[in-house]
């Protein structure tokens, strides 16, 4: 992956086997039983729980929480599944900070919320461990459903149609399944091979069978999944890269963040993983971050992300800003960039005038031997016939396209904002009004 524009910074193996691994390992440890038994005690139960309302699978945290308090975190993983069968990567990736536990009551009296996710992990691990799987498949309807792409919208929206009777065929490009989960996010959030691990489990509802290294409009045509299944489902993501519209940005000489990313999550040890010196990386959203921080765990020197609107604009966190921060990471906002050039990138500086972008006619070049694009994904599979809006497949609130017998949901969709726990919740909702369709329910 070097890049021969620049100069020959870009090697693999800028720190040895012992110090990635450390860079490398879990962001958050586990809970031991005790440690949750006191985190689970800072609950109030709330009876009208706002933790609730602000998850987007809806899963009855208060409830989970004191299964936990009373020594069943069996229980408590049983109650997680039931409305998000991806729980356990939900609580190593979800955005709590933003969400559940942002709505805690212990964060708006105290400025110290529950630690929501990893009480789900500790819950949702301590059964995915023991190899339990606590559902079972309905009997067989007869029905076929064909789900497109095995990311966590089509992972979840399989599971229910299997758990409610259907047999479901899951067909991925990739010749893995897991999707985001897999390839698209930091390796430190998800160790030991758990995306994979993760897929397992969910299989053993029976009723599924995987098809890898299947593309939509390549190896696989929509118009026969429709003559041979009752159903369809269309969960890929979103395949294509923005590019930057730059001097230079788009020659071939910049590598996407994405592909960086899912090189280090497919590599054994990181050590043949190829990272410059000083890295520039263009974007200002989870994929930014978790690319920047994982140059700087390789050993690149300086690291960069560069933003063109200020800090309130960005689409990470706040809790992931300060994550990079914190690993060595500058965040440069404000910053536009202009050129590729052959010592690194330039920028023009920006300002928020009236809601508008404007430049300052002021700029500044940053060094870089490897520059890392991540403005965003867009849809490169839209299947013909299919209405779309805004780059995206049109649904509507119950996932369903303007094909009857054709349902979208994940980032692919309208619906969608490009998380994974709002993914797990539009495939399992489409599967809903899938199977009412399919038993002739509505």
């Amino acid at each position: 992956m070097a890049n021969d524009m620049f100069t020959p910074g870009v090697v693999a193996g800028r720190l040895d086997a012992e110090a990635i691994a450390e860079n490398f390992s879990d962001l958050h440890g586990q809970y031991d039983p005790h440690e949750a038994a006191v985190a689970a005690d800072r609950c109030y139960f709330c009876h009208d729980a706002p933790c609730i309302t602000a998850c987007p699978t809806d899963i009855d945290i208060p409830l989970f929480i004191r299964q936990i308090a009373t020594g069943t975190p069996e229980a408590a993983a049983k109650t997680i599944f039931d409305s998000n069968i991806l729980g356990g990567m939900c609580a190593r990736v979800c955005p709590t900070e933003t969400l559940c536990e942002e709505a805690c009551v212990r964060e708006a009296a105290e400025g110290k919320p529950v630690e929501i996710g990893r009480l789900q992990r500790h819950a949702t691990d301590t059964v995915m461990r023991a190899g339990l799987h606590p559902f079972e498949r309905a009997t067989d309807t007869g029905k076929k459903v064909a789900v497109v792409g095995a990311g966590p919208a089509g992972l979840a929206c399989a599971h229910r149609l299997a758990m409610k009777g259907h047999s479901v065929d899951v067909y991925d490009a990739k010749p893995k399944g897991g999707g985001l989960n897999e390839y698209g996010i930091a390796a430190y959030k998800a160790v030991n091979d758990f995306a994979q691990s993760e897929v397992d489990w969910l299989l053993k509802i029976g009723g599924i069978t995987m098809h890898y290294d299947t593309k939509l409009g390549e190896t696989l045509d929509l118009a026969a999944l429709q003559d041979s299944h009752d159903a369809v489902f269309l969960g890929m993501g979103l395949g294509g890269v923005n590019a930057l519209p730059v001097q230079g940005g788009d020659d071939g000489k910049v590598m996407n963040a994405v592909d960086f990313i899912a090189g280090l999550r497919q590599s054994k040890d990181k050590t043949d993983i190829e990272v410059g010196r000083r890295v520039v990386v263009i974007g200002g959203g989870m994929t930014a971050v978790d690319a920047a921080v994982q140059a700087k765990l390789l050993g690149a020197e300086q690291v960069t992300m560069a933003y063109r609107r200020g800090k309130d604009g960005m689409s990470a966190s706040e809790y992931e800003q300060e994550l990079a921060t914190s690993k060595g990471v500058r965040i440069l906002y404000n910053a536009a960039p202009e050129a590729i050039t052959d010592a690194g990138v330039e920028f023009a500086y920006t300002e928020t005038v009236n809601g508008e972008l404007r430049m300052t006619g002021e700029t500044q070049q940053i060094e870089a031997d490897m520059v890392l694009r991540a403005i965003g994904q867009t849809l490169s599979d839209a299947p013909g016939g299919l209405a779309l809006e805004r780059g995206k497949i049109k649904v509507d609130d119950a996932g369903a396209t303007s094909v009857p017998g054709i349902w979208a949901g994940g980032d692919c969709a309208t619906g969608g904002n490009d998380l994974t726990v709002t993914a797990v919740a539009e495939g399992r909702d489409a599967a809903e009004n899938m199977h009412k369709s399919l038993m002739g329910e509505g």
